[in-house]
């Protein structure tokens, strides 16, 4: 198809979209506002970059921008793929040449899954050096934020990341009522009730409305599109048995420290041949695709920082519980996950800790103003054995760390923690 007639019907199909995508629950989530500065979005596959764009570009519209002086490009369009940034470039200069006005304006650019361009920053920064534009990008993968961004956009961009659906959010898409004063039996068996059901369906945006068979399989589809297209086509793997053993492994022990060597050892004693900087490199790549996250242990030595174990999480419990089937039964271990994302979601610095006789606390955490606090996660707090157990960590924590703690349980959860993002 000719360059100017994709174009028109690109701009066609936007238009369309943008009139479907307004019906979804809003994110609660904002762009930087600074101008000048390529803004991006970034999280998994299927948690909602694309809608919150849309979200984005409707908010601009109804603030009196003219839908003629936007352009939107989606970069998994098979109709224009294979792309480099030559032809990238081409495209956008194309569309001035059919809008020519547009020179005279601020235009407002909107690419989705840009990291699929290989060289791309060099347009965009050619681009924003020589137009009266504003740019908006997002993908999936963690290297928008490092690598492209470190060594051709340093100091013109800022990044937000994009998770699936919070409680609140998942709460008002499915029409319910957020936890609210007073906190009586009533509102907390009911919020029990959505709360356990939020782990088994998850946040991605796209299974909210599914019957649960359809809701399984699309979660598990979910991964496989993130280990077939972000993972083995992106770095060439050719293990993919091990690849996949690898990712249920780490799935099954979320909230559980994970150690390559004894991973390593493990496998081998399997028959699995694969080096431990094969494993180190597979983790990198989970994590730059979103789908794993790790957090280190909170100490002064650097020498432990380097060696000690990380603790496993994972992007979503709806996503976990539709690959392992193993955990739907230790809800402690789901309520540590959902705790997890929700101070990533906050911007905290997050550690794990180990007292000096081996207690270990679940996170330590440190936000923007440089406070810390500890945080110890169960599902009943009224267990008198659960409550010692988790008390005696917490305490010791507090005496070698000199700040405070608290024990968050479900019931913590929906009155106080849950509510900090709404």
């Amino acid at each position: 198809m000719p360059m100017r007639e994709m174009l028109q019907t690109l701009q066609e199909e936007f238009q369309a979209m943008l009139a479907l995508r307004g019906q979804s629950t809003p994110r609660d989530y904002k762009f930087p506002e600074a101008k000048n500065i390529i803004k991006v979005a970034i999280g998994m596959r299927r948690s909602g970059k694309t809608f919150f764009l849309f979200q984005t570009i409707r908010k601009l519209l109804a603030d009196g921008l003219s839908i003629g002086h936007t352009l939107y490009i989606n970069f998994e369009d098979d109709r224009i793929l294979p792309m480099d940034h030559k032809a990238m470039g081409k495209m956008i200069d194309a569309w001035y040449t059919l809008y020519p006005d547009n020179h005279n304006h601020c235009c407002y650019l909107f690419l989705d899954e840009v990291q699929n361009v290989e060289g791309w920053p060099l347009v965009l920064r050619r681009i924003l050096d020589t137009k009266n534009i504003q740019i908006y990008i997002t993908g999936s993968s963690a290297k928008l934020l490092s690598k492209e961004i470190a060594t051709s956009l340093r100091g013109r961009s800022l990044a937000i990341e994009i998770l699936p659906y919070s409680y609140p959010e998942h709460l008002m898409a499915q029409n319910l009522e957020l936890p609210s004063k007073p906190f009586g039996k009533k509102m907390l068996d009911h919020h029990q009730s959505y709360l356990l059901n939020y782990f088994h369906l998850g946040g991605f945006p796209g299974v909210q409305y599914m019957q649960p068979s359809e809701q399984l399989e699309t979660l598990q589809n979910y991964v496989e599109t993130v280990i077939f297209r972000d993972i083995i086509e992106r770095h060439h793997i050719s293990n993919v048995p091990l690849l996949k053993y690898f990712i249920n492994f780490l799935l099954k022990n979320v909230g559980a420290p994970f150690s390559i060597n004894k991973f390593y050892n493990d496998i081998k004693s399997q028959g699995h041949k694969a080096g431990k900087d094969t494993l180190y490199s597979y983790l990198t790549y989970l994590e730059d695709a979103f789908l794993i996250f790790t957090v280190p242990i909170f100490t002064e030595s650097l020498r432990r920082a380097q060696t000690a174990p990380k603790k496993i999480y994972a992007i979503d419990n709806g996503l976990i519980l539709a690959t392992t089937f193993n955990l739907s039964e230790n809800l402690g271990k789901l309520l540590e996950n959902q705790v997890y994302l929700d101070l990533r979601r906050q911007g905290k610095k997050i550690f794990y800790y180990q007292t000096s006789d081996g207690y270990e606390v679940d996170f330590i955490t440190q936000d923007n103003q440089g406070k810390y606090e500890i945080l110890q996660v169960v599902w009943e707090a009224d267990d008198p054995l659960t409550l010692e157990r988790e008390t005696r960590a917490l305490s010791q924590a507090e005496n070698e760390l000199g700040f405070k703690g608290r024990i968050i349980d479900w019931a913590t959860y929906l009155r106080e923690f849950s509510t900090l993002l709404t």
